[in-house]
């Protein structure tokens, strides 16, 4: 450490969580690695918005999760008593070493690269079945909601198909499946809507254990009947543990890739050239996927807490204290990319900071990078033609996870 460390800069006069800031928070973003690209808020936590910044962080053992001292220091140990909070603590996501390494270790399993390649035909299956139901409706109308006709319904099915919950199970996961975007951001709930997120976590909760007792008896081909098996043969999994990693695995499985999805998209069809240049070379597709990734990230933050004191920058971040990582600023970088405003989909060393760092890193990215691919190949082949039908698409009034609400397409 250096023998003076600096102080942290003022905070500079914008709210992270207004209306504003949510739908377009990049302007912000470049004020903030310009001015204070080490910043502690007045809301008492701390932003890093640089790439070297964000990505040395996520790397860095000295800090972890702290989930449970930190959520109890924002809202109370009374916090426990709330059904959702008290499954999230079990979360793997949420934990530190050794506990984390135990859980994510079961978990990697389902996500070995023998199991992705043999997933590739069943998405490009969900993906023709999705367009062709779409093309066959009545009348001469070539138009639909990208995010609820394509974007949502696309990775909901792969995950169950994954988890193994049976098909005439899942109208239930569609029906307010992304209800919950908002318990990620860093300010309080509204007690009614903490409750209704509360009332739809606790029928989830209900219906997997419904659902392990089936598998037990009957066993298939999927995640929870692995897991269930590694439970029963004392791999140290305990039943919350595993109803309450089933549930996360459900929700990072799909939400993410919807606003992958639906912003991808957006940005794709409001660059023509780059729109053009895709159909034309269609080998460009896992680049694409990598600038959408880059340009407009799906997961905008994710938090850390200081271990110990640490200096980043020559600023020190006392033990104890929260860093809120801004995925969305470090992938614009200048000091990374150039030109990083502009979305390219042929630039080369694309490695956005979207899918988290170090331990944490997403276990999930190479399978929302293969449904990106296949989805993105397919509308080009067989949608070449399609175009906004909104020039003004509405955004989700999240922070921490980004995404639109519509996106109206034409054909």
């Amino acid at each position: 450490m250096s023998e003076k460390p600096d102080e942290a800069p003022a905070a500079p006069g914008f709210d992270f969580f207004s209306p504003e800031f949510v739908r377009n928070p990049y302007p912000a973003f470049q004020m903030l690695r310009g001015s204070a690209p080490i910043m502690k808020t007045e809301m008492g936590f701390w932003v890093a918005s640089r790439y070297e910044d964000v990505t040395a962080i996520m790397r860095d053992k000295r800090f972890g999760r702290g989930f449970v001292g930190r959520t109890e220091r924002q809202r109370g140990p009374e916090v426990w008593q709330e059904p959702i909070f008290a499954t999230m603590r079990n979360w793997m996501l949420m934990m530190d070493p050794p506990d984390h390494g135990r859980l994510r270790g079961l978990v990697a399993r389902a996500f070995a690269p023998r199991h992705l390649k043999a997933l590739r035909p069943r998405i490009q299956r969900r993906v023709d079945d999705t367009l062709d139901a779409l093309e066959g409706r009545s009348g001469n109308s070539r138009e639909m909601d990208f995010i609820a006709d394509f974007a949502h319904p696309l990775p909901v099915h792969v995950i169950c198909d994954m988890l193994g919950i049976p098909m005439e199970d899942r109208g239930r996961f569609f029906e307010g499946a992304r209800s919950g975007g908002r318990l990620l951001d860093p300010t309080p709930l509204p007690a009614e809507e903490l409750q209704e997120i509360n009332d739809g976590h606790l029928v989830q909760v209900t219906y997997f254990k419904e659902l392990f007792e089936r598998r037990r008896k009957d066993p298939g081909d999927d995640i929870i009947t692995e897991l269930l098996s590694a439970a029963d043969d004392g791999d140290k999994l305990s039943d919350d543990e595993l109803v309450a990693n089933i549930i996360l695995l459900f929700a990072a499985g799909h939400e993410t890739t919807v606003n992958m999805l639906g912003n991808g998209l957006l940005h794709l069809l409001n660059n023509a050239a780059e729109w053009e240049k895709l159909k034309a070379d269609p080998s460009l597709v896992p680049s694409a996927v990598e600038e959408m990734l880059r340009f407009d990230s799906s997961v905008q933050l994710t938090g850390r807490v200081a271990l110990e004191d640490v200096e980043i920058s020559g600023i020190v971040i006392p033990a104890g204290e929260q860093i809120l990582n801004l995925l969305g600023a470090a992938n614009r970088d200048p000091d990374q990319y150039d030109d990083p405003e502009e979305f390219k989909i042929g630039r080369q060393n694309v490695q956005p900071a979207s899918f988290g760092g170090g331990i944490h890193h997403c276990i999930g990215a190479p399978l929302a990078r293969l449904e990106g691919e296949v989805a993105l190949s397919t509308l080009i082949k067989r949608l070449p033609n399609i175009r906004l039908a909104n020039d003004d698409p509405e955004w989700r009034m999240t922070f921490t996870l980004r995404g639109l609400t519509t996106l109206p397409v034409a054909w």
